[in-house]
């Protein structure tokens, strides 16, 4: 029924027949209507009427009981269609079927032509029902995840189902990938040692250092200032990483490479020499690894690059002797005690002997304070050359131009001194800067392929090259730059 005809009277058919003298059975429901205009409300489903119970006057009219109705969607349901004609007004309405059985009697109709009454207001939908329901499954569903949780914490805590592998259930044969820092210092720790140096005096000054295994026989490498205190008359000991110690002597010592070979007593049998590489073919950036005893802390390793190369550096060992290197820098952590240790590369070969280090007091040496990240090492093909002639004769041999340099300015060049030490020629007569045409007063600005800014750079680079060398040298002689080629000659030993 459409909400158009609410309320607006609605003229009989003239051609509907008269009703009938009982009251008509209701017609079947016509079909549901089509839908609404979207602009109209939806018909809504009039309440039923409870049937009228019959009174003691009246029977009910008997009646053939009808078919019960088809079904209806309730969102489409409509009332049942009116009679042919209106019953009249004392006439009650029938009960279907014996009165109060089932199914009830249907909604009472209203006489034809009458206004439909307005139905009656919707009851308010109560949604407090719907909320506290969705609260409630919340609320269990909470409770039952804390509890999943709760019990699963329970169960890591009792260890037997926990998946996490501990240290003693690693595999036996686990093994660490070769080059890793780890596998390097294995193999080389057992190669590395402590040395304790005693003067010979009442004092019994000395201190400690570190060298590593330079052959089978039981040659020890490291800094000629770690082992120089023991020099005369004193005592040296040597321990390895796995606590054995022995005792040792010089063999030799080289104050100005800083280099120094010592030899174990009664080397045992096994000794494992490291392996030495190219320093000449070490490049900026590449991995370094450092093994030392900084402070007395034996087997310590550090880890860097190297940040710099051939870096003049001119070191003394508190005693007045000085050294001279053109060094390998590295930000591997370089302290007193590392002195002498192994510089390794990435595959565990020695590059280089640790040796000084800068310190925040603008000092060169091991007795400064801690590291900053900036330590010197002797590079390696240097530190053979001095080794195998220290094993061979017990004294070093340096290699030399026969001039004698200013060794306190800087910055210019590597000036040639007017006068030699006590009074002596500053360039040696027949010597090798005499034959390649050096005068006292030249400054030489390069030697080789290296700038010359002082006198210990100029040292520093002479002493990478071995005597007979031919080298090129770059200098300025009033002003006017020249180049000349010196071969250069020998000296044997430090005094």
């Amino acid at each position: 029924m459409s909400t158009e005809n609410e309320g607006t009277e609605v003229p009989a058919d003239p051609t509907a027949p008269s009703a009938p003298a009982t009251p008509p059975v209701p017609a079947t429901p016509p079909a549901a209507p089509p839908a609404a205009p979207a602009a109209e409300a939806p018909t809504r489903i009039q309440p039923p009427v409870p049937p009228v119970p019959p009174t003691p006057a009246q029977a009910p009219a008997p009646a053939a009981s009808p078919a019960p109705a088809p079904a209806q969607d309730p969102a489409y349901a409509q009332a049942p269609a009116p009679a042919a004609s209106p019953a009249p007004a004392s006439e009650p309405v029938a009960a279907a079927a014996g009165g109060t059985g089932w199914p009830p009697a249907p909604p009472a109709v209203p006489a034809w032509g009458e206004p439909v009454p307005a139905p009656p207001a919707e009851p308010r939908r109560r949604t407090g029902g719907l909320v506290a329901a969705v609260l409630v499954a919340a609320l269990v569903a909470g409770g039952i995840g804390g509890g999943i949780g709760y019990w699963a914490a329970q169960r890591e805590d009792r260890g037997p189902a926990s998946t996490t592998v501990s240290s003693g259930e690693a595999p036996a044969s686990f093994k660490r990938e070769p080059g890793t820092v780890a596998a390097v210092a294995a193999k080389a720790l057992p190669s590395v040692v402590t040395i304790q140096a005693k003067s010979g005096d009442t004092q019994g000054d000395g201190g400690t250092g570190t060298g590593f295994v330079y052959d089978q026989e039981g040659h020890i490498v490291t800094n000629n200032h770690v082992v120089a205190s023991a020099a005369e008359g004193g005592t040296l000991s040597v321990t390895f990483s796995d606590g054995r110690s022995y005792d040792a002597e010089v063999v030799g010592r080289a104050e100005g490479y800083d280099v120094a070979v010592i030899k174990l007593k009664e080397a045992p049998k096994g000794l494992k020499p490291l392996p030495l590489g190219d320093s000449d073919r070490v490049a900026v950036g590449d991995s370094t690894i450092a093994i030392g005893a900084p402070f007395g802390l034996s087997n310590t390793v550090t880890t860097g690059i190297i940040s710099a190369k051939n870096r003049p550096v001119a070191s003394g060992d508190g005693g007045g002797s000085n050294s001279y290197m053109s060094a390998l820098q590295t930000d591997a952590s370089i302290n007193p005690g590392n002195s002498g240790g192994p510089l390794l590369d990435a595959s565990g070969a020695v590059i280089g002997i640790n040796s000084a280090i800068q310190s925040t007091g603008g000092g060169l040496g091991q007795t400064q304070a801690g590291s900053i990240g900036l330590g010197f090492a002797i590079p390696v093909n240097q530190a053979k050359t001095v080794a195998e002639q220290l094993i061979k004769t017990g004294k070093p041999v340096y290699p030399v131009i026969g001039a004698t340099v200013n060794m306190n300015d800087k910055g210019e060049g590597a000036t040639i001194a007017e006068q030699g030490a006590g009074g002596t020629e500053a360039v040696l007569p027949n010597g090798p800067a005499a034959k390649a045409g050096l005068r006292a007063g030249d400054v030489i600005t390069g030697f080789g392929d290296h700038p010359i800014d002082s006198g210990p750079s100029l040292i520093s680079e002479i002493w990478t090259h071995k005597p007979g060398d031919s080298v090129k040298i770059t200098y300025e002689r009033d002003g006017k730059a020249a180049t000349t080629t010196v071969v250069l000659g020998e000296r044997t030993g430090d005094s």
